[in-house]
Order: structure tokens, then C-alpha cells, then sequence
């Protein structure tokens, strides 16, 4: 696990959700959410990673199937109403899941 990695992935998750949240929160009524937060909230974690991959240069693809998997967990948060700390949750397995990746040997010697 890349440490390094870990925190700068976590880190630019975490901003990227904070900065397009609050973006779409003014942009949109509440009503939006309601009726279309299903979509949105997922179809932006998605656009967040992406932003990620980018930042810590790791391969797209994979990190996408992160960004899904890491999610995955916060469907349960946001059926019991802590969708928030479904947030927290989901940004800790994704930056985890992008630490482990950093250090698969094929990713390592691509970069040599």
C-alpha cells in the first residue's frame, strides 16, 4: 500500500465531492435531489474519481471500479439517513482501494 497515495487520493476525493456538492447544492433546488439524487449522487462520485485518477495518476478504468465498489457501502448509509457518513466511508475504501492499486507491480513497472 502506497501511503502517499492513500492521502492524496483521499484528499482529492474528498475535495472534489465537497466542491461539486456544494456547486450542484446552489445550482439545483432541493426538489432535484429528491427526485433525481439517485442519479446524481452516483453520476457524480463517478466524475469525482475520475478528477482523482487524474490527480494521482492512476489508471482510469481501474480506478473507476474503485470508485464503484468503494460506493457500494454507502448505499446502506443513505437507505438508514446517514448519507454523509456514507460519504466519509466510501472516501476512505476509495482511497484505500487507490493505495493498493498504486502498488500493483504492473503499474510500477509501466512507470520506470
Amino acid at each position: 500500500m502506497d501511503r502517499s497515495v492513500l492521502w492524496r487520493a483521499a484528499a482529492a476525493q474528498g475535495l472534489s465531492v465537497a466542491v461539486l456538492s456544494v456547486a450542484l447544492a446552489v445550482a439545483l433546488p432541493h426538489s432535484f435531489f429528491e427526485d433525481w439524487g439517485w442519479l446524481a449522487g452516483p453520476g457524480a462520485w463517478i466524475v469525482c474519481a475520475l478528477v482523482t485518477a487524474s490527480v494521482v495518476r492512476l489508471p482510469r478504468t481501474r480506478v473507476l471500479v474503485g470508485a464503484v465498489l468503494a460506493g457500494l457501502p454507502s448505499l446502506v448509509a443513505v437507505v438508514i439517513g446517514v448519507h454523509w457518513l456514507g460519504a466519509v466511508v466510501a472516501i476512505v475504501l476509495f482511497a484505500l482501494w487507490c493505495a493498493r492499486l498504486a502498488r500493483e507491480p504492473e503499474l510500477t513497472a509501466r512507470a520506470v
